[in-house]
């Protein structure tokens, strides 16, 4: 598989399909393959581009254990897209996925031409201060968790804030099974520990974000079943204020594209041609 050299690091990248580009960034602790039942759904209309974000799975890091802040992530795709393509290209975008498309949306205009924005993890994004704190401790919680009693103890807490259901039951038939693998927990640990405290330190303006929509159209994007409660709803839901953009509702909940993968394929297409 490819890999692209970028400052700091060496992105791994899969490009699958034929049709217009579409990028798609992976949530969480997700790598290019974390969505491997979605994309088998988008080929026939998509050329679906995955990559594992730097300090995951095999995108090398030059300084192991360092931060990357949320804007080095944007520049990451911005290259990233610069090389696979001279077009503007589609992007989903999923919780913190979400959050790196609005960087780039914001910092390179007219690179993306529309982002669906899927529950994007952005306390910035909320007007009201009390609002971004209390949710910033929320993240601060979860580290703290996983540093006194370990990554289960964390995933918990996270699957809380976010509203994401742990059951197992709710879910398509016939899913790839993902066990926890070291690799995954690794790449936990990065997440938990180095991408939560670049949600923390975070710079995006919401007033840019908000002018980048002359040249990108955003999409704001909940999954069905995540309870209406959660951080990250609230976050869409100002996301949408902010741009002047209706609520797009997903099957499945937060994680809706690795749980329902093909009413989610669907759903995408439908809501990426629709004018």
């Amino acid at each position: 598989m490819p890999g692209l050299a970028v400052p700091g690091a060496t992105l791994h990248y899969q490009l699958q399909g034929s049709g217009p580009l579409l990028l798609v960034s992976q949530s969480g602790e997700g790598d290019a393959d974390r969505t491997v039942d979605l994309v088998p759904h988008l080929t026939d209309g998509f050329t679906v581009l995955t990559y594992d974000r730097r300090g995951l799975s095999r995108s090398r890091l030059e300084q192991p254990g360092r931060t990357t802040s949320l804007a080095e992530h944007a520049e990451d795709v911005h290259r990233l897209l610069a090389a696979v393509t001279d077009e503007p290209a589609l992007m989903l975008g999923c919780s913190l996925g979400a959050v790196i498309g609005l960087h780039v949306a914001a910092e390179h205009p007219g690179q993306i031409s529309t982002l669906v924005a899927h529950e994007p993890v952005a306390p910035r994004l909320l007007p009201d201060p009390a609002d971004r704190e209390r949710h910033a401790a929320e993240l601060v919680e979860i580290q703290h968790l996983f540093q006194e009693e370990g990554l289960p103890a964390a995933a918990r807490e996270a699957a809380r804030v976010l509203g994401i259901d742990t059951s197992g039951k709710d879910y398509e038939p016939g899913l790839t099974p993902q066990p926890m693998s070291e690799m995954r927990r690794a790449n936990f640990a990065y997440f938990i520990e180095h991408d939560f405290s670049a949600i923390l330190q975070d710079t995006l303006d919401p007033a840019t974000v908000a002018a980048s929509t002359t040249t990108t159209r955003i999409l704001p994007a909940v999954g069905a079943a995540t309870p209406s409660t959660v951080f990250d709803v609230a976050c869409a839901h100002a996301l949408a204020d902010l741009v002047g953009s209706e609520i797009r509702v997903f099957p499945g909940g937060h994680n809706g594209n690795t749980s329902h993968p093909r009413a989610y394929a669907e759903r995408l297409r439908e809501v990426l041609t629709a004018r």
